[in-house]
Formats: structure tokens, sequence, C-alpha cells
């Protein structure tokens, strides 16, 4: 089974090199990930460890589970981003 996806059927790939899907190794995965991570971290704090004397200084508002669901919404659009356009690159020759 092959690494390689076939691209759409609106695209050409006359006269390209062979290219490969960059995976796990695109920034944009990482960089979700860690965001996402941190969300989840918020969110549980946010959710059971947040004191009324936290809220009292924050007016009222759960600071720390607004922003987790926001880095948690920022993470998964990051993963969205790298799944559907997907960074190729060029397989080298294996003589290179």
């Amino acid at each position: 089974m092959p690494d390689q996806e076939d691209p759409p059927p609106n695209v050409s790939t006359r006269g390209q090199k062979p290219s490969k899907r960059a995976g796990a190794l695109d920034i944009r995965s990482i960089i979700g990930m860690l965001i996402g991570f941190y969300g989840l971290i918020l969110l549980v704090m946010g959710l059971f460890f947040t004191s009324d004397a936290d809220l009292q200084k924050a007016e009222g508002v759960n600071l720390n589970l607004w922003s987790g669901i926001g880095l948690i919404a920022a993470g998964l659009l990051f993963l969205l981003w790298a799944k559907l356009r997907p960074l190729r690159v060029p397989e080298e020759p294996a003589g290179q």
C-alpha cells in the first residue's frame, strides 16, 4: 500500500516530481496538538479547580474555562487545516 495519496481529479500532476505528505512532521499538526493540550488543561482547571475567590478576581468570568475552550477550538482548526491541505514533500531519488 503506497504512502502517497492520489491527487484530486481536478489537479494536474503532469511534469511534477513524485511527492509524499509531511504527516506528523507538519508544524501545523505539532502546534495544533500543543495548543489543544494546553486548552484541555485550562478546561479541566476551569471546570474542577476554580474557587469563588478566582471568580471574584475575574468579575464572575471563569477565565480558565473560556480560555481552554478557545485554545481547543484553535488547536482543532490547526489540525483540520493540516488534514485538509497537507504539505507535499518531494521524494528524493535514492542515489542522491
